[in-house]
């Protein structure tokens, strides 16, 4: 992974300091909440429901273990004891008092951390497959080109008051980990006549108006990818809307204009933009693809995996479903699941936060990955470890084995903190997982994404999951919209919605009603919901979820 130079820690230390004699204004009054406010966001702190929160940025989800110490120190020292992992990758802390804030950002810049970035109208945390670099079906390693992204964009000075915020997504594989498609630029790896490059998307994303990203660009050469990246935000600074902020995303700006048009005025500009790239983006890249030389990966026997597989079946349960494909056959990918039937989803401990640091030191080549699912992957385990991984895990409760079940579920943070929501997330999450488990369901219904948000700003990506949830305020009480068949994979998807919402009472019931009607149309148990969907369509799973209007009907 990249390690900071010398120039990256006096930029970090400057920024740091910058922002604490800000925060120093602000407590002794010389700077009022809104003059601070624009200063806040860009060193990534948000004023909550009822606190300040720190979002800290991990670029690319990726992480060493000392750095994963560094987040459970500062928990500790000046939060809550715990953290909170973000579909962006990022950790935030929800409880941080404002005169401590800037000793957080001092901790955190001693192990190369920081919050630039997570926040504001600029280009925010470059996300990317969380199987990044291990993967069987990987084409390409993409952190590099994610590092080689960030550099570029921090403190870009034509990009730092963009008329709304604007996220990239990368991945390697042309399976989509990234759910690039729903993102302003969207980036997967392709080939073309045996030579790696990118398939180019770009109007994506959620929200009050949700859309699929286009195809810009089906094949861009991979050392094209900084020009054209400039050329495709010049332009949506130029035409992008500022005079409704609700309208000035890029998805707005390629709908209002036309992909044809964006493509135009995109490619045009590119011409003018890579004329003025001298090579030097590509001796960098080469530097940062340094860090990223793959360990010296431990071979050998995987008895003791073959013989614990066999006759332990709770560790053959976190196999089948906890583990994926590594592309060293004795080796495997771990995803460490931080939501436990009942837990809030995306919240880990301190404890456990030294637990996984402990385990990728151990075991892991001292890597860790987070994901925008909001769990901690472990991305190069031998296959002979993994027993003893496991028994940790289980002490530290982290081995639940719910890996892509009903019970690992996207939720945002909902009412219980943030401003903007608009009902509770985290209550519907716990319910859904704890009723699931108590029927002993989920590992027979198999893979279902549910994601809920607790407003129309969809931070818990509820338009893309297979089972969508969204919590409204309807004259002072939540109500809860289903949608149905969403998709984040690289056949993305907006989930269509279902009908009439329901009560905060009535929602886990509901989700039951749908899970029962699968179960009663899937073609085999192999059938997975989202295919069962496709070919069934709507109407078995409205009669289940509205039985009175199915009366009625007939």
């Amino acid at each position: 992974m990249y390690k900071y130079n010398d120039f990256d820690a006096a930029f970090l230390a400057e920024r740091n300091a910058q922002f604490r004699a800000q925060v120093e204004r602000r407590i002794d009054g010389s700077l009022t909440e809104d003059e601070f406010k624009p200063l806040r966001l860009m060193n990534g702190l948000y004023l909550q429901l009822h606190a300040y929160m720190l979002r800290v940025a991990v670029p690319y989800g990726t992480m060493n273990p000392t750095q994963m110490r560094q987040f459970a120190h500062v928990a500790d020292k000046w939060d809550k004891g715990y953290g909170h992992l973000t579909t962006r990758q990022n950790i935030q802390f929800n409880w941080p008092k404002l005169r401590d804030v800037p000793d957080m950002l001092d901790s955190l810049g001693e192990v190369g951390i920081h919050a630039i970035q997570t926040s504001g109208n600029t280009i925010r945390n470059t996300t990317a497959d969380h199987f990044a670099g291990a993967a069987a079906d990987e084409i390409e390693d993409p952190r590099p080109y994610a590092e080689l992204i960030r550099q570029w964009s921090t403190d870009h000075p034509e990009f730092q008051f963009l008329g709304r915020k604007f996220k990239i997504a990368i991945t390697g594989s042309e399976t989509d980990r990234a759910v690039t498609k729903a993102h302003d630029v969207g980036l997967r790896m392709v080939r073309r006549d045996g030579e790696a490059g990118f398939e180019v998307m770009v109007g994506g994303g959620l929200g009050r108006t949700p859309m699929i990203g286009k195809v810009l660009r089906d094949f861009l050469p991979r050392e094209d990818l900084l020009p054209y990246l400039e050329a495709v935000l010049s332009v949506y600074n130029v035409l992008g809307r500022r005079d409704n902020k609700y309208k000035a995303r890029i998805k707005i700006t390629v709908h209002e204009n036309g992909i044809d048009t964006y493509r135009e005025m995109t490619e045009k500009a590119f011409a003018l933009r890579k004329a003025e790239f001298d090579g030097t983006d590509q001796k960098l890249l080469a530097e940062i693809k340094e860090h990223f030389a793959a360990p010296t990966f431990r071979h050998g026997a995987t008895d003791r995996f073959d013989s614990t597989y066999g006759s332990d079946p709770v560790f053959r349960a976190w196999v089948d479903t906890n583990l994926s494909a590594h592309h060293q056959d004795d080796h495997a990918v771990v995803t460490i699941s931080v939501k436990n039937h009942g837990q809030t989803p995306g919240d880990i401990t301190s404890e456990q936060m030294r637990v996984v640091a402990d385990l990728a030191e151990e075991f892991g080549y001292n890597e860790l990955r987070l994901s925008h699912e909001q769990n901690v992957i472990l991305p190069h385990i031998h296959k002979n470890d993994l027993p003893a991984i496991h028994a940790r895990l289980r002490a530290a409760d982290l081995a639940t084995a719910n890996v892509g079940l009903i019970s690992d579920i996207i939720a945002c943070p909902g009412m219980d903190y943030c401003a903007l929501a608009t009902a509770r997330s985290i209550p519907v999450a716990q319910e859904i997982a704890t009723r699931f488990d108590d029927l002993k369901l989920e590992h027979e219904v198999g893979d279902l994404k549910i994601k809920i948000s607790g407003c129309i700003n969809a931070c818990g990506h509820h338009h893309v999951g297979h089972i969508g949830i969204l919590g409204l305020d309807r004259a002072g009480v939540e109500n809860y919209q289903i949608t149905l068949g969403g998709d984040g994979s690289e056949n993305a998807a907006i989930g269509t919605r279902t009908g009439p919402g329901f009560s905060y009472d009535e929602i886990v019931p509901a989700v039951e009603r749908i899970i029962k009607a699968y179960l009663e149309v899937r073609d085999s148990a192999e059938e997975r919901f989202i295919d069962t969907y496709g070919r069934v369509g709507m109407e078995p799973f409205k009669a289940a979820l509205y039985p009175d209007a199915a009366k009625k009907v007939a």
